[in-house]
């Protein structure tokens, strides 16, 4: 089996700066995460973008479409802020024969305590075993797209009816 892994930026990647009490959208941590886990299947990571998910644009969800719909591989892995993550999962909706699951995290990745770990691990347990489809993989919940929010209150997803 292998997954292919798509990276859009958001909390997952940033890296903080003590002098400018900043964040920055770095490197994709994905491919570490998986390396570090040991897991038993082949992927590959792809980098679109590195920005916060408030600065995405419609362009930007187009063109991750394009990239996803042009891949031969039914197994889609999308990192990505989550605070537009519901917006553009609902946009990657209709692409047949694809299995995309979207994840994140509140705290960036190179953070200990960072919830990243687990989102990709439970992501990549999604991607291989739901039905084609688009969906949000976040604290162990999984949630269709077009259904799902954040809760930004909250700090965590729920499902919208």
């Amino acid at each position: 089996m292998k997954i292919s892994i798509y990276t859009m930026g958001g909390t997952i990647d940033k890296i903080y700066f003590d002098d400018l009490s900043d964040y920055t959208v770095g490197s994709p941590q994905v491919g570490e995460i998986l390396k570090e886990a040991h897991g038993a299947f082949d992927f590959e990571v792809h980098e679109v973008l590195r920005k916060d998910s408030l600065h995405l644009t419609d362009e930007d969800r187009a063109m991750l479409r394009a990239r996803i719909e042009a891949d031969p591989c039914p197994f889609i892995l999308v990192t990505h802020g989550t605070d537009t993550m519901a917006d553009t999962a609902k946009a990657l909706m209709g692409l047949p024969g694809k299995t995309i699951v979207f994840t994140g995290a509140l705290s960036p990745a190179r953070f200990k305590g960072s919830d990243a770990g687990f989102n990709v691990g439970c992501a990549v347990g999604a991607v291989q075993s739901l039905a084609s489809g688009v969906y949000i993989c976040m604290n162990g919940v999984v949630f269709e797209a077009g259904k799902v929010r954040k809760n930004r209150d909250a700090g965590r997803f729920e499902t919208v009816e």
